[in-house]
């Protein structure tokens, strides 16, 4: 018999994806999708249930489907069809229900492999971050609030679970900020904004996954592992290379307003008042300081390499979101004309000006 693979956050586009993809695989049996409210997109030949995974039904859905790998996608930074989303609700379903889940799991004797969609938020973002982070990195502060520290707090709740089930193979997905043409999360709503609020004097380093190869991933964690390779363990999921804030709006068109950070901080509540979108302090201090992970063990021991760079996934992110209000073109022409202004002291200034080296780029 094949496997049985239970997916949970399947009323998103990206869990709905993933269904469509599993039930591909000659190695797959049966697909259960589970949500607590039915997806408005197709599920192929999936059986849905509809389950709310904060409750303890999920123990009885488990039980009656004898599923054998469970693939937890109902991890989160937004809530489902909404632009700033239910913070409490989020919270809710991202760190109950994902107790109530392992919960479930533990009792289940059939269950022999779990898959957990998690984040590089993990890591937070600091002023003395290390440049690139690793899966044994510890963060230099641990997040205190939002999805990140949900993050930290799921990831804690499964280790627990890996121990108290040793014969389980658990595999920890942390991916980087996810784009693409259907990407619905508090960045992708960020550089829908017209113009980009920034914190002046700071022009980050970020790095991207495509929506096609967080699929893929997740689609290789599910199964046993091939030969030479691991499917289990804690690994970073990210495009090689970075793009800098920079260059992203360039890319996109859009203008962007500089701003000391009390000011971003002021215009991150109020476009969460508003309800614009989830302009939230992590993400703040993600805007300021940036964040970057190594893919190593993605490479070596999981055996994927992506097939989209951090610049091509956002490439085709903002193919799909269209112009902004300048053309990218015109906009990288005046960035680096302003660029090569001669710098010129204010009246008065005392001492020898200190002026920033800009390297001429061919990417905008």
């Amino acid at each position: 018999m094949g496997k049985v693979v239970l997916v949970t956050g399947v009323a998103r586009q990206l869990g709905g994806r993933f269904v469509r993809r599993i039930q591909r695989d000659p190695q797959v049996d049966r697909v259960i999708a589970v949500d607590a409210v039915p997806p408005e997109h197709h599920l192929g030949g999936a059986d849905f249930i509809q389950a709310d995974i904060r409750q303890p039904t999920i123990a009885r859905v488990l039980a009656e489907t004898n599923a054998d790998t469970v693939v937890h996608m109902d991890v989160t930074g937004i809530a489902l069809g909404s632009g700033s989303g239910s913070r409490a609700t989020v919270k809710e379903t991202n760190v109950i229900g994902t107790m109530q889940l392992l919960g479930a799991c533990q009792k289940s004797p059939t269950v022999k492999r779990l898959v957990v969609k998690s984040s590089t938020n993990v890591y937070g973002s600091a002023p003395r971050d290390p440049a690139v982070f690793t899966e044994t990195t510890p963060p230099k502060s641990l997040p205190s609030g939002g999805f990140a520290k949900d993050a930290v707090e799921v990831e804690g709740y499964v280790r627990g679970f890996a121990r108290r089930r040793p014969d389980v193979a658990v595999c920890v997905l942390r991916f980087a900020n996810i784009l693409g043409p259907t990407a619905d999360s508090p960045l992708a709503q960020y550089f829908g904004l017209p113009v980009l609020p920034t914190v002046f004097g700071y022009d980050p380093r970020l790095q991207f996954v495509h929506e096609d190869d967080v699929i893929e991933v997740l689609r290789i964690a599910s199964h046993d592992p091939a030969r030479g390779t691991l499917n289990s363990g804690t690994f970073n999921i990210a495009g090689d290379g970075v793009l800098l804030l920079s260059q992203c709006s360039r890319r996109l068109g859009r203008p962007t307003v500089p701003l000391l950070l009390p000011a971003v901080t002021w215009a991150g509540s109020l476009v969460r008042t508003l309800g614009i979108t989830d302009f939230s302090p992590e993400q703040i201090r993600l805007l300021t300081h940036g964040r970057v992970v190594a893919t190593n063990q993605m490479r070596e021991t999981l055996g994927y390499r992506p097939k989209f760079t951090t610049a091509e996934t956002f490439t085709d992110f903002a193919r799909v979101r269209g112009p902004g209000l300048l053309p990218p073109e015109a906009l990288a022409g005046a960035v680096d004309r302003i660029a090569a202004l001669p710098f010129v002291p204010f009246p008065g200034s005392a001492g020898t000006p200190v002026t920033t080296a800009v390297t001429p780029t061919t990417a905008t």
